[in-house]
């Protein structure tokens, strides 16, 4: 058992405790207030002028993929740049559990990160969330049901598959792709279900489409890279004509939409908030749309979109801060909101009797810039500890 004392307890959901008690045992949160006993023989960490909050989740990173250090392109496994449709690949097959990033974020405060396949091809293929934990294989790491399929609008599969005149070229060619491939995919699951209620009916294979038959059933979200507002408003149409599960990742410019996504009730993975001008459609990007999608009531996580980049996250949250986002928000859109987003808030995300004992502590602020990490816990184990 480990006992937590004296620590500012911000629990996400539940309000700040003041010197509070939280006590760990068999992995997750078993008691937590100002007036716990902390049972005989518990290790104890003092707490006393720091803050406690759940363990860190950054909802959109390419941890392992990019695999660190990346010295030279054939390193890094995030992107299968051979055809603009690969739903069929699975960044499973790519994580290596002692990438040099891991520890990093993981000293940082995170523990738990959903990693993606890049966004060169319209359909990237499927991501998953995982522990942050020292472990020697995916499996021990991965947390199962996860899954999600990667999908990109915009500069980036033009720019891969343009220049060789291949399919797309433009914006026009991209939603083409994207339509006929899950149209295609609609019919292959119409047919397997016809086949389900029928023994008689017979249906091949298909291992490219496979991927995509939760997804077009709704049982799959999909993660839709865009940056311009038009790729946003694209994306939003083709997932409504498809009754797609999405979420929309990085809105770069949805603050000039921001009426439109408040309407669509989408949820947005903003971020980096500090892009500068290398391609054209990020040269909208503002440190304020945080706050501006707080005040609109557009649903929000943060993200630093990277691998060792996530160690970053807090002091960019922090100048958001800056730019007008509250404190709650901000530290919801790093705990609970993207514990919502990824389907593990029953586990995850705040600070709460029943759940994983995933917990970071801060010497300060969590989203100031003098501020540390010193101890990481996830599912009751210290990985980290400089107390």
């Amino acid at each position: 058992m480990i006992a937590i004392v004296h620590g500012k307890l911000l629990t996400v959901t539940q309000g700040v405790v003041e010197d509070g008690t939280l006590l760990i045992d068999n992995g997750k949160i078993t008691a937590m207030g100002t007036d716990i006993t902390v049972p005989e023989g518990a290790e104890i960490l003092d707490a006393a002028g720091k803050w406690v909050t759940p363990g860190l989740i950054d909802a959109h990173s390419h941890l392992s993929g990019l695999n660190e250090p990346a010295w030279m392109p054939s390193t890094m496994d995030a992107n299968e740049i051979t055809d603009p449709v690969t739903a069929q690949v699975r960044m499973l097959d790519a994580f290596n559990p002692f990438d040099e990033a891991i520890p990093k974020v993981r000293n940082a405060g995170f523990t738990t990160c959903c990693t993606l396949p890049g966004s060169a091809n319209v359909i990237g293929g499927t991501g998953f969330s995982f522990k942050l934990k020292q472990a020697s294989t995916v499996q021990d790491m991965m947390i199962p049901g996860t899954e999600v399929m990667k999908m990109a609008l915009g500069e980036n599969p033009k720019r891969c598959y343009g220049p060789d005149k291949k399919m797309p070229m433009t914006r026009m060619g991209t939603g083409a792709v994207l339509r006929e491939t899950l149209f295609n995919a609609k019919v292959y699951s119409d047919k397997l279900k016809k086949a389900e209620a029928d023994p008689t009916v017979q249906v091949e294979p298909n291992f490219r489409l496979d991927p995509l038959v939760p997804v077009v059933r709704g049982e799959r979200r999909c993660r839709i890279h865009c940056h311009q507002a038009d790729d946003i408003v694209t994306a939003i149409r083709i997932a409504e004509e498809f009754h797609l599960k999405y979420a929309i990742e990085h809105c770069t410019e949805g603050y000039k939409i921001k009426e439109f996504l408040k309407e669509k009730d989408i949820t947005a993975v903003v971020g980096p908030l500090k892009m500068g001008p290398m391609k054209f459609e990020i040269w909208g990007c503002r440190q304020d749309t945080p706050a501006i999608f707080e005040k609109t009531g557009i649903n929000f996580c943060l993200t630093a979109d990277g691998a060792s980049d996530t160690v970053w996250l807090p002091s960019d949250i922090g100048i958001a801060m800056r730019y007008g986002l509250s404190f709650q928000t901000a530290l919801e859109s790093v705990t609970i909101r993207p514990a919502r987003l990824l389907g593990l808030e029953n586990r995850v995300g705040s600070l709460e009797v029943g759940k994983d004992a995933d917990i970071a502590i801060f010497d300060g602020m969590p989203f100031e810039n003098l501020t540390s990490c010193l101890a990481t816990i996830i599912e009751g184990k210290i990985e980290h500890c400089a107390l």
